[in-house]
Parts: structure tokens; C-alpha cells; sequence
């Protein structure tokens, strides 16, 4: 399971690849993505958009296979959720919060008075009821909970989600905003790890048929302080995680492309979804990194789509 596979070797080799110049650096070259001047937030450009739209058309013919049912929530959640969801107890240095100015005239002189001074203004901002989504799956919980019972046969979801987590770096594939496609299964045991079992199965032929070298591997949550590391070895432990990782970055640090997530029923629990047998709901999810992926391709490929091998060409475009 941790042996690198030689596809990943042959790609260190291709030309597409060199780690000659930072990746970052090409990227801004070609105009793949836009600089912001923050390091984790960029514009993309239309061909780059064009990789995301047509991957996410490949994912959705399972979906629509599988019979889930497709939602897309906002980049932003209720506070309270994320609150009640643990989020800052295993993550606080991932999450991010929306503030506000909620000040009166003489407040707002005061912020005009410290901007023009260069001057810290946050003080005269304050948090709002909202946070900003850190997994397209987190709205979905609360939501499945307040319609009742999780029918005998399941319940299975396609989500879309802009997502938030502050991890600043020049790595092109760690952003601070970046989109998630997710397919998660609500139900038995039984079903969501039958679910996740066929997710296993596909991920790794899907992105072989993009010509993008993959393995799979055991992975854990970073989670946060010393207790963070008791949970993430429980969770590699029980195998409740795996990720699929493509050479993107260097051959010696694969991405994480793909996640498959076995939550047991924690957030059966904590958000009270229950069967019709009153037991409570187990859930799963597999998780695109979309974002990660078409950097992935235009790693192994090059910067323009038009030259891509015509097997790739022929997946994605049809």
C-alpha cells in the first residue's frame, strides 16, 4: 500500500514534469492561474476552468448512475454548525470566519482614520453568523437531520461547495479557496461501506484513464495539537481514510487528489440523523479536490489542452 508504483517514476522522468523551475512559477507564466499577491488565493484562467467543468461532467455520469441526488451549497455555513460540529476542536487552524463592521458613525470614522494611518482596523470589525465552509459535506448533515428518518434504502448526495482553510503556501495545489465535488452516502454500515468500497474501486481507474499515475494510501486528518495525533493515528489505524495521490508538486510528495472517508456514525450522532429503525446513520463520502486534479493535468500534460494526448482529449471532451 505505501510502495510508490513505477508510473510514478516514469513521470519524474517526462518533460511535462521537470522540477527545473517552481511549478508555481509556470503556472503564473502561462497564465494557467493569476497572481493575487496571497499566497493560496488565484484567478484562473478559461482553459484552466474548461479542465474543471469537463472533469466534473466525467464524476457526475457515476453520480447520476448511482441515483444521487445533486445539491450545491454556498461557500458559507451557519456558525452555530460549525460550532456544534467539532470543526474547531480538531481543526481551529484551518478555519476561517466572516466578520463585519457593525459599528455606528463614530466607529466608522475611527476605521476610515486607522486605514488612511495604516493601522490595524479589525477591532471595529466583528464575527458574523456565518464561517466559511471548510468541506462541501458539512451543510449536508444538519440538513439530511431535519427531514426525519434516513429511508431503509439510503440516501445518496452529490455536492458541490467553494471551500475555506487557511493553510497559506506557494504550493499551487494547497489554496485557501478551493473547490470540492463530493458523493456521500447516508445509511447502514453496510451501505456507505459498499459505497466507499465502489469509490476505491473507481477513483483510481478514473484518473488512470486521464493518463495520470495514482496510487492509493492510508491517510489521516490533520488533526490539530498533541491530541490530534492519538485521533489521526486511530484513524489511520482504522483505516477510516485513504487518499489517492498523483505526483503533482514532486514525485517524492504526491497530492492527495481523492479522499474516501468512512465517518463511522459520528455524524449520525452529533447531528441526530437516525433510520427508520431508530439506529443511527452511518455515513461516507469520496471527495474530488478539483482544483488538485486539473493542476494534476496540466503537470503531466502541459499548459495547453489543445496539445493534450488525444486519449485524454477524448475522456474529458468526448
Amino acid at each position: 500500500m505505501n510502495a510508490r508504483p513505477p508510473a510514478f517514476q516514469a513521470a519524474a522522468e517526462a518533460p511535462s514534469v521537470s522540477t527545473a523551475k517552481p511549478f508555481l512559477d509556470e503556472l503564473f507564466e502561462d497564465g494557467v492561474l493569476i497572481p493575487s499577491g496571497v499566497d493560496g488565493l488565484y484567478g484562473r484562467s478559461g482553459a484552466f476552468e474548461e479542465v474543471i467543468d469537463r472533469f466534473e461532467t466525467l464524476v457526475e455520469r457515476f453520480s447520476k448512475e448511482d441515483g444521487a441526488v445533486k445539491i450545491h451549497f454556498p461557500p458559507a455555513m451557519p456558525r452555530v454548525n460549525m460550532e456544534k460540529s467539532g470543526y474547531l476542536k480538531s481543526f481551529p487552524q484551518l478555519a476561517g470566519s466572516v466578520h463585519s463592521f457593525m459599528g455606528n458613525d463614530m466607529d466608522h470614522c475611527r476605521l476610515i482614520a486607522a486605514i488612511a494611518e495604516g493601522a490595524d482596523w479589525s477591532e471595529f470589525q466583528k464575527p458574523t453568523d456565518l464561517v466559511l465552509t471548510p468541506a462541501a459535506c458539512y451543510p449536508l448533515y444538519p440538513t439530511v437531520a431535519a427531514k426525519g428518518a434516513v429511508p431503509a434504502e439510503g440516501l445518496l448526495f452529490d455536492l458541490k461547495s467553494y471551500c475555506f482553510r487557511h493553510e497559506p503556501s506557494k504550493e499551487p495545489t494547497r489554496m485557501q479557496f478551493f473547490r470540492m465535488r463530493e458523493n456521500v452516502c447516508i445509511g447502514t454500515a453496510e451501505q456507505v461501506t459498499e459505497f466507499r468500497e465502489r469509490w476505491l474501486a473507481r477513483g483510481p481507474e478514473l484518473l488512470r484513464s486521464l493518463d495520470l499515475p495514482c496510487v492509493l494510501d492510508v491517510a489521516n486528518d490533520p488533526f490539530f495539537g498533541r491530541g490530534g495525533k492519538l485521533m489521526a493515528r486511530n484513524q489511520r489505524d482504522q483505516q477510516l481514510k485513504f487518499e489517492l495521490l498523483v505526483p503533482v508538486n514532486s514525485v517524492e510528495n504526491p497530492t492527495a487528489c481523492l479522499s474516501f472517508n468512512y465517518h463511522q456514525d459520528h455524524f449520525g450522532t452529533l447531528w441526530g440523523m437516525t433510520r427508520e429503525d431508530g439506529e443511527k446513520a452511518h455515513s461516507a463520502c469520496v471527495g474530488f479536490g478539483l482544483e488538485r486534479i486539473a493542476l494534476a493535468l496540466f503537470r503531466q500534460h502541459g499548459s495547453d489542452p489543445a496539445t493534450w494526448p488525444e486519449a485524454v482529449r477524448k475522456v474529458l471532451w468526448g
